[in-house]
């Protein structure tokens, strides 16, 4: 067993009450963090907080947030901080998949991509810096895709703000190395997901995922827990000497490193 030395520390997971995002709180809970959560739905967040406790042991708090708005990213740090006196992990979880050609993305689509994935994680960055650099350190670990690196035609606007993601995580790591806070991202590829699940339409998912995995060098579609653990292990003392990377977690897709 890998011991990730996480017990005690403190994370924030927006967009954790599904898929990827709750297998990370799920795995950071029961390797002894405190995690808070946070999602815009709130019977469905509380619920799922609630389910990750009984399920781990582990403290977990949800917080109510739409990380597009400005205050609600504030009140989210200040909660818990209120609650458990300081950050030591952020993860920029939350997003959503949104790919078409340039002609048929309006105005209003880039700027609600680019205040999803760009300036969600911007303001939160900026909101926990001030405490891990308290706290003598702290890990910071944004989603991302490989098309950021490598973009395949159609896949605006997610493409563009993931690649502005890439610049701001490799922009951060080097401002923040002298402080012990490491930056890094997560490209993700064809990982079972809700997002992910709703695509297959009608037809059953083993299915579904089986055919999609055709597609993937390695033969399958990626596990949500495959996610969790290396969001863990860049967060983890065992990952101490690792910040400014982007990791392709995407079974051998994309076209670069």
């Amino acid at each position: 067993m890998i011991d990730y030395g996480l017990k005690g520390k403190t994370a924030v997971i927006t967009g954790g009450s599904d898929g990827l995002g709750r297998a990370t709180a799920e795995l950071l809970a029961r390797e002894g963090a405190n995690v808070v959560i946070c999602a815009r739905r709130e019977d469905h967040l509380r619920q799922a907080a609630a389910d990750i406790a009984k399920a781990t042991g582990g403290a977990v708090k949800a917080v109510v947030a739409d990380v597009t708005d400005a205050a609600a990213c504030a009140n989210l740090i200040a909660e818990t901080v209120k609650a458990f006196g300081g950050i030591d992990i952020l993860v920029n979880n939350a997003g959503t998949s949104a790919a078409a050609a340039l002609e048929d993305v309006s105005d209003e689509a880039w700027q609600f991509d680019f205040d999803l994935k760009v300036m969600a994680a911007v303001r939160l960055c900026r909101a926990v810096v001030p405490h891990m650099k308290k706290a003598g350190g702290g890990s910071i670990v944004n989603a991302a895709i490989g098309g950021g690196k490598a973009p395949n035609a159609r896949q605006l606007p997610t493409s563009l703000t993931r690649a502005a993601g890439l610049n701001l995580t490799k922009s951060l790591s080097h401002q923040y190395a002298a402080d012990n806070i490491r930056v890094n991202a997560i490209c993700i590829g064809r990982i079972k997901s809700a997002q992910l699940a709703a695509r297959a339409g009608n037809k059953p998912l083993d299915e579904f995922y089986a055919d999609m995995g055709k597609i993937v060098p390695m033969g399958r579609v990626g596990e949500a827990e495959d996610y969790a653990h290396l969001v863990a292990f860049l967060c983890s003392k065992v990952g101490s000497y690792i910040t400014g990377t982007a990791v392709n977690l995407d079974g051998g897709m994309c076209a670069t490193l």
